[in-house]
């Protein structure tokens, strides 16, 4: 028997089943049936004196109506009883009162019979002893129906009242017959003799109940007594019981367990930590943890940590670098938690410590993967920059010097000498750009910046750079724009550009025949606006198996394609990855010999109406003259201020030079430039380091554009912190910074001073 079915069936369970109104009405009718044959032959013994001192048939008749009263009241409780919990409780005490009232009635007929039968002639001379008979029996009545009164309160009270009325009515009646309504003195004296009884009774009956009462109080107190015993068995047994889990579970748990007394000795370990530190049991008892397991390598900051958290009694969880008994280093979390006694103070302290070396190893090893990681990142960054201006540097050279000598009277063969020169000097910039941006995408410097833009002019200017290649293939170049496409969007320009010209590009490069069309369609999707172009040309096409190829790096549909037409196989991964940051996608269908087409689908925004004062503003600048403008050229390279002379030449301002940025800061305040266009990298001081310096001077603050081979978004950022306003990339454009300086000409007003 488990303790909850020893709790629900021990003597507080009973108590409730025997002393409930239902439990005392059941043992009530118990009690009744069971002494029904000790009643019946009181009866009888009652009878049968009655019929010797009157006569036989009356002592049978009494005891015939004494029997059947008996008898119904004992059958209708014994077909009633047991009372189950939904049974009609109340309905059968009622009728039990009633049964009672039966029995009690009969009792009281062959108690009174004596005094009816014996008032006859023959037995006058014996008349005078009824009442005192009647009494007897009554009384004795009396005390068996107090005795079960606690069992049935309303049949007990009955029966009393009963056995009560009778002496009385008995005394009424017969004084009524020899006084004729008087009352003489003996009735007088009987019914004094009666309240006496009745005094006596009534006490009688109180000490009954008061008793009944003490004993039910005794027997709750020892139910209780019970329960809270066999509580707080259970509760010992379940603690022992954990006890011996908890033992076990320290004793083969992986992790290393032990006790320490209150002075910190260890006075209890498991396998694990004979398994884990190499010490013995017999080794490590009596020992201080810190004098077993400290080494050369422990901290001792945490040391005393520890010993603080010893001190407060609470549970703390701390890392320490500890030593094995052979010397190796051993990593533990510990887990300490005080056990106090009554006065607070500490009895008893656990310890679980789990051995964490491998995972310590491996998060340095993480560390130190990630720090080679950010050093080789770094060098790939420093590299990329360093090649990139390295080689934008001369490419600037070549390619403005080539602009320059197109620029001259050159017969046929020179112009194409030139044509070829530019030529050449433009696929190499644009392999270099290609790779850094490849480059940039993969460390995920990707950086959009969106604007308000014009969105037919941005396809119409791209498509025109590609007119004269297709005017020389004999194709043509169709663009169709939808009528309910907005004229300004949000978006980055930039790199959309960057996409169509890759597309663009492709298609008029593998296209011998037929044309090339572009369209152009947007849609609403919420508060976002959905750019949706395709590309389609009449060109080779691409088999089915090798459109998913075309998409990786240094990828073509056909080896025979790269050494036919070129390229490095980079432009549509850059596509991809482009489309991928705007929020988009890129497709290809195609059927080989009849062409292809790529569509892209782009997230953009309406427009937002900030940046079109900044393009109307573009617009003017345009017609702008440079008279009397006061450039100052921060350049380290000879060639680089060669090319900027050049371009300058033929315009109405006025130049100065510098070859490195403290030249450039020794010479602005004197020059007081309009423009200083600042190279980002020159020996003695770079171009961010000096224009920080000259925004600190006390003087007419120059505009400041970058002049810079580093084409990472990164750096267009830093040069802005700076404080530089515009950003020129190598190699230089005539028209670019023809278009940079007409925008910050003086007729823009002056920045203020200092």
């Amino acid at each position: 028997m488990s303790q909850a079915d020893a709790l629900k069936n021990g003597p507080l369970d009973t108590y409730n089943r025997r002393y409930s109104q239902r439990g005392l009405l059941n043992r009530y009718a118990d009690g009744r049936a069971q002494y029904f044959a000790y009643r019946q032959m009181t009866m009888a013994g009652l009878a049968a004196l009655i019929g010797l001192l009157t006569f036989p048939l009356v002592g049978l008749l009494v005891f015939l109506v004494a029997f059947l009263g008996d008898m119904l009241d004992t059958v209708y409780l014994a077909r009633a009883t047991p009372i189950g919990e939904n049974a009609r409780f109340r309905h059968v005490q009622v009728i039990s009162a009633i049964t009672a009232a039966i029995q009690a009635l009969s009792l009281a007929f062959l108690a009174w019979s004596p005094s009816v039968f014996m008032h006859s002639e023959d037995h006058l001379h014996q008349a005078h002893a009824t009442p005192l008979f009647t009494v007897g029996i009554l009384v004795g009545a009396a005390i068996n129906a107090t005795v079960i009164l606690p069992y049935n309160v309303s049949a007990g009270i009955t029966r009393l009242a009963i056995y009560g009325l009778t002496p009385l009515a008995m005394i009424a009646l017969e004084s009524h017959a020899e006084t004729g309504g008087g009352m003489e003195e003996v009735h007088l004296f009987q019914i004094a003799g009666l309240g006496v009884l009745y005094f006596s009774v009534f006490f009688f009956v109180s000490f009954i109940v008061g008793r009944y009462n003490r004993s039910r109080k005794n027997t709750l107190a020892m139910a209780l007594q019970h329960k809270q015993l066999a509580q707080i068995n259970a509760k010992l047994q379940a603690q022992q019981l954990q006890s011996q889990r908890l033992a076990l579970v320290a004793e083969n748990a992986n992790d290393s367990v032990f006790l320490m007394d209150e002075e910190g000795r260890i006075s209890w370990v498991n396998e694990a930590f004979t398994r884990i530190t190499g010490f013995r049991y017999d080794e490590a008892i009596g020992k201080m943890p810190g004098a077993l397991l400290n080494g050369d390598d422990t901290d001792m900051a945490v040391v005393r940590a520890l010993e603080k958290g010893r001190a407060t009694g609470k549970p703390f969880r701390l890392e320490i670098c500890n030593r094995r008994k052979d010397g190796q280093l051993l990593w533990l979390e510990t887990n300490q938690v005080p056990m106090l006694r009554d006065d607070g103070t500490v009895e008893t302290i656990i310890a679980v410590e789990r051995d964490v070396t491998a995972a310590k190893q491996y998060e340095q090893q993480l560390k130190d993967a990630r720090i080679a990681a950010e050093e080789g990142a770094r060098v790939k960054s420093e590299f990329l920059a360093t090649m990139s201006h390295e080689i934008r540097t001369p490419m600037n050279g070549v390619i403005g010097m080539a602009q320059m000598l197109e620029r001259t009277d050159l017969d046929d063969e020179q112009k194409l000498y030139a044509d070829t020169i530019l030529g050449s000097a433009r696929t190499l910039l644009s392999l270099i750009n290609d790779v850094l941006d490849l480059s940039k995408m993969d460390a995920g410097e990707v950086i959009l910046s969106e604007v308000d833009f014009d969105l037919p002019a941005c396809f119409q200017q791209t498509l025109q750079l590609f007119e004269p290649q297709a005017q020389e293939k004999g194709i043509t170049l169709d663009l169709d724009i939808a009528p309910d496409v907005p004229r300004i969007i949000n978006g980055d320009d930039r790199r959309l550009r960057q996409v169509l010209l890759n597309l663009i590009g492709n298609a008029v490069k593998f296209t011998e025949a037929g044309g090339v069309g572009v369209a152009v369609t947007t849609s609403r999707v919420g508060d976002r606006l959905r750019l949706r172009f395709s590309v389609t040309d009449t060109g080779i096409g691409i088999a089915k198996e090798k459109q998913d190829q075309i998409f990786e790096r240094f990828s073509q549909a056909d080896a025979a394609i790269t050494r036919r037409f070129g390229g490095t196989g980079l432009g549509l991964t850059i596509s991809r990855l482009l489309c991928e940051a705007m929020g988009g996608e890129i497709d290809v269908t195609s059927d080989p010999g009849k062409g292809s087409c790529f569509s892209v689908h782009l997230r953009m925004q309406p427009a937002t109406g900030s940046d079109l004062t900044e393009a109307a503003d573009a617009a003017q600048h345009a017609g702008r003259s440079l008279q009397g403008m006061r450039i100052l050229v921060a350049e380290d390279n000879r060639i680089n201020r060669l090319l900027v002379e050049k371009y300058l030449q033929d315009e109405p301002v006025t130049l100065e030079f510098a070859v490195d940025g403290a030249e450039a800061m020794e010479k602005t305040p004197d020059f007081d430039p309009d423009v200083i266009l600042m190279d980002m990298s020159m020996p003695v001081m770079n171009g961010l380091d000096a224009t920080r310096n000259i925004r600190e001077m006390d003087i007419r603050q120059p505009v400041i554009a970058a002049l810079t081979a580093n084409a990472f978004d990164s750096d267009r950022e830093a040069c802005l912190t700076a404080g530089m306003d515009d950003f020129l990339s190598k190699p230089i454009n005539r028209d670019d910074l023809l278009a940079v300086l007409r925008k910050h000409c003086p007729a823009q007003g002056r920045r203020a001073t200092g």
